[in-house]
């Protein structure tokens, strides 16, 4: 019988496995090895594979970034964690200049079988550079897939096809629902695709697209609008880069409404992408304006303020009830 199991656990499961298989995955990153990270991602790890193979580094992100890029040009898959989505700034030059254009820099003689960790959005009263929800600044990069699971399955799976992928994948862990439910789950090395959403729950009058920790109130709120007659297709899109839009444009068909949730400020977020795309391909099939609940375009507020910046299953369904209204 599987044993249930949350998303950090998850985590470490996928870890654990890639790391006992493949003599080429490395792990490393602050403070990852004799405490296990910060959430306790990996701990065990370092006492089971020894300190050649999951170590900690200094304080120092360009630094984890220059040398996980390094370590993948030569042939080894390093996963490198950065304690805090907040603090993955100063190697923004690594991964953009260089990870995400090694393999067309070289016309494809290297590249760059690499995964940056981060724990990041909000929900855990923590400061700020904290909380942040950036995803958007990595899916606009050519060479980049950005990857956020939103369930044990879902991290477990998505985590072996990214350290298994020939090319850097940003692997966003949304910290507020790491111990929030629990999954049986195999530990048995089988990844999920990348670049596939998943339908969540089928429904015919209204599609929600969300992704991440805003997945549990999108959930949420599917379920009570149920209860008043409005039946919500719920759909994890998983993988923001590259964006599996036939999934949502098959879902738009049916549904002729949308709403899209995600944690992130509003302006240029992911959401915005998406719905440029269903304007673009899917404008006729719509019977109502595409609405976005989001964050605001604030910095993250403190612990006191953040259930208001945070999506919410009421900001969700008197959305989607404005939007039944329009036809």
């Amino acid at each position: 019988m599987m044993p249930d199991i949350t998303l950090i656990e998850a985590v470490t499961q996928a870890l654990a496995y890639e790391l006992q298989h493949d003599e080429n995955v490395l792990v490393f990153g602050e403070d990852v090895g004799k405490n296990g990270g910060v959430f306790r991602a990996t701990q065990g790890l370092q006492a089971r594979f020894g300190e050649r193979r999951v170590f900690d580094s200094p304080l120092a992100e360009s630094m984890i970034a220059g040398l996980a890029i390094g370590m993948s040009a030569q042939g080894l898959r390093p996963v490198a964690e950065f304690q805090f989505m907040g603090f993955i700034y100063p190697a923004m030059n690594q991964i953009i200049s260089h990870a995400a254009r090694l393999r067309n820099r070289t016309r494809g003689r290297l590249s760059c079988p690499l995964v940056f960790r981060a724990p990041f959005g909000g929900g855990i009263r923590a400061p700020e550079h904290h909380s942040e929800s950036t995803e958007a600044l990595f899916a606009h990069i050519p060479g980049l897939q950005v990857v956020i699971p939103s369930s044990p399955k879902r991290a477990y799976g998505l985590l072996l096809a990214a350290i298994r992928n020939p090319d850097p994948v940003i692997f966003l862990e949304p910290k507020r629902i790491y111990r929030l439910v629990k999954q049986p789950v195999a530990d048995d090395g089988q990844a999920l695709p990348l670049g596939q959403c998943f339908t969540l729950k089928e429904g015919h009058d209204m599609t929600l697209i969300s992704w991440g920790a805003s997945i549990h109130e999108t959930l949420l709120a599917a379920h009570e609008l149920e209860h008043a007659g409005i039946s919500c297709e719920v759909i994890d899109v998983a993988t923001l880069k590259p964006l599996d839009i036939e999934t949502i444009l098959y879902s738009i068909e049916k549904t002729k409404r949308c709403v899209i949730i995600h944690e992130g400020a509003k302006h240029c977020g992911v959401g915005a992408e998406i719905s440029a795309q269903i304007s673009e391909r899917s404008f006729y099939d719509l019977r109502a304006p595409i609405q976005r609940v989001t964050g605001y375009d604030v910095i993250m507020p403190y612990f006191q303020l953040e259930k208001h910046y945070l999506p919410s299953v009421k900001r969700i369904k008197n959305t989607v009830l404005t939007i039944m209204e329009c036809a």
